[in-house]
């Protein structure tokens, strides 16, 4: 692997994380200090900062992430066999594109190996730099964004923190298949990117919709190749974020639930928190997200994708005349409903897949009522 765009974790915080005690997370993760690199073939996550958040469009005071660490290193792990390794952070390039074409290679490379690359970011423009890391892996891609906004923007030619989706979806190569957004704020988006998030058979749940109910989020979660956290989706009174202040959003709580969904999806190949402010404030909670990310992923069960369906139970649904089959693991108790190549059309889908639902989503179609998160999946093969 090519790593050396990477700077070592500052002196101060490795002094630091050295005044831990043995059981926590700094002295179990293996550590890019100055001179000695990691060994990565054995490990099943890599945390990387990008030190650049010009994305937002305005000039900033420098970003390190040390209060982040020092947080998340103070932890202690739980029953865990995955291993953790920092690599350190990548610097902002000469250009915005620079920095991107870093990002980009190091995700792709350690997805290739295997390694979950954990991102804590400045701008969530960087989010576009992870999907582009996707490029040579051969796949369509399931984006997960938790956000109060759709970050669509009508300029494609600039790519920024607040509409980077749009470059997304026009780029090529275009491997986006799906964007789920879980948490947006009406308010925060006009009617033309609600009816235009719509007319791409995109799904998005509002905050309320979550807040409400976090398990209707899982199987979105477990879709997933690629999440990404906008810290700015957390009220500020769970945050500590008062540079920008958001009255409405996820608590700690519920932040957390969602990370961990994210962390336990068999399918997410990588995790990206952005958007957050450099500060002391900040830094525990974030700590916290990372943790139960982890949490998530030394939990997998390894259901997808299936190698056998001798483990799952099949049932078969008639709804007007049309045949809907889903299956449920006897292990977890989730729940998937296959969705059918279609003939004609792009087929991106190339064959029968399976899409994650809920218990609730068979009832409906026991009840006459088609999914809609099938529907769109059908929709998007089409098209």
């Amino acid at each position: 692997m090519t790593f050396e765009f990477l700077e070592p974790l500052d002196n101060t915080l490795v002094d630091y994380i050295a005044t831990l005690p043995e059981q926590s997370l700094g002295k179990n993760a293996s550590l890019h200090v100055e001179g000695d690199f990691p060994e990565v073939e054995n490990v099943s996550m890599a945390i990387i900062g990008v030190l650049d958040n010009r994305g937002d469009g305005e000039e900033s005071d420098p970003i390190h992430f040390n209060y982040i660490r020092e947080q998340f290193y103070s932890l202690y792990p739980g029953n865990w066999d995955k291993t953790i390794a920092d690599l350190g952070n990548i610097p902002a390039g000469a250009t915005l594109q620079d920095t991107y074409y870093v990002v980009k290679v190091i995700v792709e490379q350690l997805i290739k190996s295997r390694i979950i690359p954990i991102v804590i970011g400045g701008s969530q423009d960087i989010t576009y730099a992870m999907y582009r890391g996707y490029d040579k892996l051969e796949q369509m891609v399931n984006l997960v964004a938790i956000d109060n906004k759709f970050d669509l923007g009508r300029d494609n030619k600039v790519i920024r923190a607040e509409s980077y989706l749009t470059s997304m979806i026009v780029d090529e190569p275009n491997n986006l298949f799906n964007y789920s957004n879980v948490g947006y704020q009406t308010y925060f988006n006009s009617q033309e990117e609600i009816d235009l998030i719509e007319k791409l058979y995109f799904d998005a749940y509002r905050l309320g919709e979550i807040t409400g109910n976090s398990t209707i989020a899982e199987p979105v979660f477990r879709d997933a190749d690629l999440i990404s956290l906008d810290m700015e989706s957390v009220r500020s009174a769970d945050s500590g974020n008062i540079v920008k202040f958001f009255p409405n959003g996820f608590n700690g709580k519920e932040i957390c639930t969602l990370a961990r969904y994210a962390g336990i999806s068999d399918k997410v190949t990588s995790f990206g928190i952005f958007n957050h402010q450099d500060t002391k404030q900040e830094a525990l909670l974030i700590a916290q997200v990372i943790w139960y990310f982890i949490e998530g992923v030394n939990y997998r069960s390894n259901e997808y994708p299936f190698n056998t369906k001798i483990d799952y139970l099949k049932y078969t649904v008639l709804i007007d005349e049309e045949e809907l089959v889903f299956y449920k693991s006897d292990k977890t108790e989730r729940w998937w409903i296959e969705v059918p190549l279609v003939t004609g059309g792009n087929n991106k889908l190339k064959r029968n897949t399976l899409l994650p639902c809920t218990h609730d989503d068979y009832l409906a179609a026991c009840d006459q009522s088609f999914p809609e998160r099938l529907w769109k999946a059908q929709r998007k093969n089409i098209i």
